[in-house]
């Protein structure tokens, strides 16, 4: 179903429900004039036709003003989608959390108002409005100790219930079957697996020296020898990759601060055929954490429940961050991929879409930055010409 049709069968249920929503209040307004034994509605000769005419008129109006609220709650559904496309997973779930319990506790102060006539319903209503407004305001305002809180119960929870599972297996059991809930304390931690493009890369060397990398490097014999095999290629550029990577084992196990063993496991030993799959599957078996800066590797060891070290994760984590309204001052150089973008980059190398910058090119402009778009692969700015 497209979205003209969803759209349309929205609309139809919101002035439905517009509708029943004005034919109750109608009644009710009837009854609780009545209640009031006003002088002219004494002298009424038919109350019930007066009521089915209140019924009737607040109806009326629910069903004409429904696109007048239906465009309402359009806008207001574009605002909110602007505004979540900055908001993390976190915060999104701390607030929904602040919701569902201010709405729990609302509706049970709601209780004792509910039996008022004509009134109770309206006040039911607005002690809903008023506590989900001040519950996820609250439970923002401690957003971080909240979040905490639910992800160390939820972690906990899987441990325990790890442990009860395994309690009657031994650690050596446990390390032949891979399992990736291994009980914390069984496995040596600060394990990491190198692959190839970490070491052709060489970043990890100047990360090593600045003595923020610790713990052991585990260098599988297998990604040695593809290493080597890169080195002896008749491609000049690739046998210098091969070379640096070459160079980059040597320097680490010089450093005194780190480990660097070579373990001797092939892929045939763990029943794989491609290095990336066998890097994996060792990484599961020993408990360790994979280093690389290959986007492919990255999202398969996520997908195995493999912790994984990205050096381009780090290199993006530590260029200058830019919220929403901030402004910077760019070239822009060329056209995007969209029609009327403009593409410039910032002073670290990171690229600039901007909205309707491409009559720009080959200008220095002010750009007002709306969002970041960021992945393992590299980051992303958007943002439009300050006018």
């Amino acid at each position: 179903m497209n979205e003209s049709g969803i759209n349309a069968i929205m609309k139809i249920v919101l002035r439905f429900l517009m509708t029943l929503i004005g034919g109750i209040a109608g009644y009710q307004i009837a009854q609780v004039l009545f209640s009031l034994r006003l002088d002219w509605m004494k002298e009424l000769a038919y109350p019930n036709i007066w009521t089915a005419f209140s019924i009737v008129l607040i109806a009326m109006i629910g069903f004409v003003v429904t696109p007048i609220i239906w465009w309402a709650l359009r806008k207001t559904g574009q605002f909110l989608e602007n505004m979540l496309q900055n908001v993390s997973v976190s915060d999104i779930g701390v607030a929904t959390l602040g919701l569902i319990v201010s709405l729990l506790l609302a509706n049970l102060v709601a209780i004792p108002f509910i039996g008022i006539p004509g009134i109770g319903f309206y006040v039911a209503v607005a002690l809903n409005i008023f506590f989900a407004f001040v519950g996820m305001w609250a439970f923002l305002k401690r957003r971080d100790d909240i979040w905490v809180l639910l992800v160390n119960t939820v972690v906990r929870g899987g441990r325990l219930s790890s442990s009860r599972r395994d309690k009657r297996k031994s650690p050596a059991d446990l390390l032949a079957e891979g399992a990736s809930d291994f009980p914390l304390g069984h496995v040596e931690a600060g394990k990491k697996v190198l692959d190839t493009s970490s070491l052709i890369d060489g970043r990890i060397l100047d990360i090593a020296n600045t003595g923020f990398l610790e713990g052991i490097l585990i260098l599988p014999r297998f990604v040695l020898t593809e290493l080597q095999g890169v080195a002896d290629s008749s491609d000049p550029a690739r046998r210098a990759r091969g070379r640096k990577g070459l160079n980059v084992v040597s320097e680490l196990q010089q450093i005194s601060s780190m480990v660097v063993n070579i373990v001797d496991t092939s892929m045939k030993d763990l029943k794989r055929d491609k290095v990336d799959e066998a890097l994996v599957e060792l990484c599961k078996k020993m408990g360790a954490k994979i280093l690389t800066t290959d986007y492919n590797l990255n999202q398969i060891a996520r997908i195995e429940g493999v912790s994984v070290l990205n050096v381009n994760d780090l290199a993006n984590s530590l260029k200058p961050q830019f919220l929403p309204g901030e402004q910077v001052k760019i070239d822009i150089i060329r056209p995007g991929k969209e029609q009327g973008q403009g593409i410039g980059y910032l002073e670290d190398g990171t690229m600039l879409v901007v909205e309707d910058g491409e009559s720009d090119i080959g200008q220095t402009s002010e750009i007002i930055i709306t969002s970041m778009l960021q992945t393992s692969a590299g980051r992303m700015v958007f943002g439009k010409i300050k006018r």
